[in-house]
């Protein structure tokens, strides 16, 4: 309460900078959807999203992470 994703995710990779994050919102994606990919959050699922948008996206970001390594 009292603070956005974005400010939440930054909180998060202060204390563990190599964490990974899926954006939910039910906006559009904007400035601050691509602000927080910036500093590192992956995929967007825009609300209302169903488990298989959410499995999608979790399973996207396994690849990534794997291509990465």
């Amino acid at each position: 309460p009292g603070i956005d994703g974005l400010e939440t995710y930054k909180r998060i990779l202060a204390l563990h900078p190599n964490q990974k994050a899926i954006i939910a919102s039910g906006f559009s994606a904007t400035d601050r959807v691509k602000e927080v990919q910036k500093i590192g959050a992956g995929a967007y699922i825009k609300k209302p999203y169903t488990l298989e948008k959410i499995g999608v996206a979790v399973k996207t970001e396994l690849n990534n992470m794997n291509e990465v390594r």
